[in-house]
């Protein structure tokens, strides 16, 4: 699903609880990893979360459904675009902009996932 669709989605939803439940629903989403990707585990995440890449495109896994919900936001974020571009975005202005009710720690995980694009 394409970023736009997402933060569309998601601008419909008033209710917090059920955004969460939208996130979690994007999580069935991502695409398999694929065998010979490379990946790297992003730490200060609660869950096992790896972002991957191949031929450059990103992918990703995580061992919860929210947090695969998020990762596939992050994802739709940056993907078709190159390194540089990335390292332009403001990925943690727009994905504040989504106005998604995350606590502390999951907080930390989303800006570990967010670090690991700024210093690709």
């Amino acid at each position: 699903m394409k970023y736009s669709d997402i933060k569309n989605a998601l601008s419909l939803i008033s209710d917090p609880v059920e955004k969460l439940e939208l996130v979690m629903d994007l999580g069935k989403s991502l695409e398999p990893v694929p065998e010979d990707a490379k990946c790297n585990e992003i730490f200060g995440c609660a869950s096992f979360v790896q972002i991957c890449e191949k031929d450059e495109h990103f992918y990703g896994r995580a061992d919860s459904m929210m947090v695969r919900g998020i990762v596939a936001i992050i994802l739709s974020m940056v993907d078709g675009k190159t390194v540089e571009q990335i390292k332009q975005m403001n990925i943690s202005g727009e994905f504040n902009s989504l106005n998604l009710n995350f606590g502390a720690g999951r907080l930390n995980g989303i800006q570990s996932m967010i670090s690991f694009f700024k210093n690709l």
